[in-house]
């Protein structure tokens, strides 16, 4: 660990906090450039915490270069234990790619709110077993720059470097540490227990858990570009997966990929949560078949060759749960049960749990449906699971 930080500067209030100078940005990655106190009204704030703090941090893009990127840090009520808090790195799922949906600015009433808001009741159980909360923004949501969706390098890194920034702060903080995510976070979930071994050697990965994960993007895409069809909210995917094609290959050019059609409403990406892309004034007035040009180039090339990067078939050396409700209309549970089959194969059968429920506790919100619950159905099941793993905190 860097001691270039000695004592962190306390982070401005408002938006400010979220946008250093470049000269701030410096050190190793996990540095805390700065942090403060999140207001006790957010509803960014878990309940069952002690302290939420927004922190903002080092980290590096997926070429090199020193980044901000700016997430929560949650402790619990309990006492930390002799050899400290176990820390639960939190993955979360698509919100979109404009900065702010990005977790610890929400505010309720936004098309944003109701998707960060939903695992808290998840992480709360996490608190109240004594274990830390960190949860990343990603790079590139709520910070400068382009969020890269669905890039896993780049979401395993901020996973990976929040844990690094709540220890400087917090010695309390142990080095044990689990990560668990839904969705696109599943997905960064994997990614983050893959690259651990080499990006933070110092941590001791214990379990990493996976909720309904992203997965098979090439194929979604392939699929989606043969139908006619304007699936809800559906197409406005293909445009975020584009945002991290470009990160991990900044050589592809839009104009090569996307209709001129969808190219005029590209910057709607920067512009707007997930829910925005999906208005009929956006991405939601496309058939599948009208985002992409078909003609082969380079770049087409390039894009698709991103796309199949993105799936988490990974080695991973920590126990892998991989959860999944078979009416999800988001995330295709056979999918999922592939990625699984593929795991076991990459990992070994022993290393892969899976639980697949036939049914789970639909929500009220038609949005959030039963991929969101999948969380409050396989809360209990998750939570004992890195029961057994993590240390017991009394």
């Amino acid at each position: 660990m860097s001691a270039s930080i000695t004592f962190p500067q306390k982070a401005p209030k408002g938006k400010a906090s979220y946008y250093p100078d470049e000269s701030l940005i410096k050190g190793t990655h996990g540095d805390v450039i700065w942090y403060r106190d999140l207001d006790s009204e957010s509803p960014a704030c878990l309940a069952s915490a002690r302290s939420n703090e927004l922190v903002v941090y080092v980290s590096e893009s997926v070429h090199g270069k020193p980044i901000a990127v700016s997430g929560i840090i949650a402790l619990p009520k309990k006492a930390a234990p002799p050899g400290g808090y176990p820390v639960i790195s939190w993955a979360h799922g698509t919100v979109g790619c404009a900065d702010d949906c990005a977790p610890s600015r929400d505010v309720a009433g936004t098309q944003a709110h109701p998707f960060n808001a939903f695992p808290h009741v998840l992480l709360n159980k996490f608190l109240d077993r004594g274990w830390a909360v960190v949860m990343t923004d990603y790079e590139g949501l709520g910070t400068a720059g382009p969020h890269p969706y669905l890039l896993g390098k780049s979401q395993a890194r901020g996973i990976l470097d929040i844990v690094r920034a709540a220890r400087q702060l917090h010695p309390e903080i142990s080095n044990q540490l689990a990560i668990v995510g839904h969705s696109q976070g599943g997905q960064a979930a994997l990614f983050g227990a893959h690259h651990a071994p080499e990006w933070t050697p110092e941590l001791q990965l214990l379990a990493v858990a996976a909720m309904a994960p992203a997965s098979a993007v090439g194929t979604l895409v392939n699929l989606a570009d043969l139908s006619t069809e304007k699936p809800d909210g559906g197409n406005a995917f293909i445009a975020l997966f584009v945002t991290g094609a470009l990160a991990g290959d900044p050589s592809i050019q839009l104009a090569d990929v996307l209709t001129p059609e969808a190219l005029a409403l590209y910057p709607h990406v920067e512009e707007r949560c997930r829910l925005g892309l999906s208005q009929t004034d956006s991405w939601g007035q496309f058939a599948g078949c009208e985002l992409l040009k078909k003609e082969q180039n380079a770049s087409r090339t390039a894009l698709f060759n991103q796309f199949e990067a993105m799936h988490p078939n990974l080695s991973i050396e920590a126990p892998i749960r991989i959860s999944q409700s078979i009416p999800d209309k988001r995330v295709n549970a056979a999918l999922t049960t592939i990625l699984v089959e593929q795991l076991k194969a990459t990992n070994g059968n022993d290393k892969v749990d899976y639980k697949l429920y036939l049914l789970v506790s639909p929500t009220h919100d038609k949005e959030l449906g039963f991929h969101f619950g999948l969380i409050d159905t396989d809360s209990n099941a998750l939570t004992a699971w890195l029961a057994e793993r993590l240390p017991k905190v009394e």
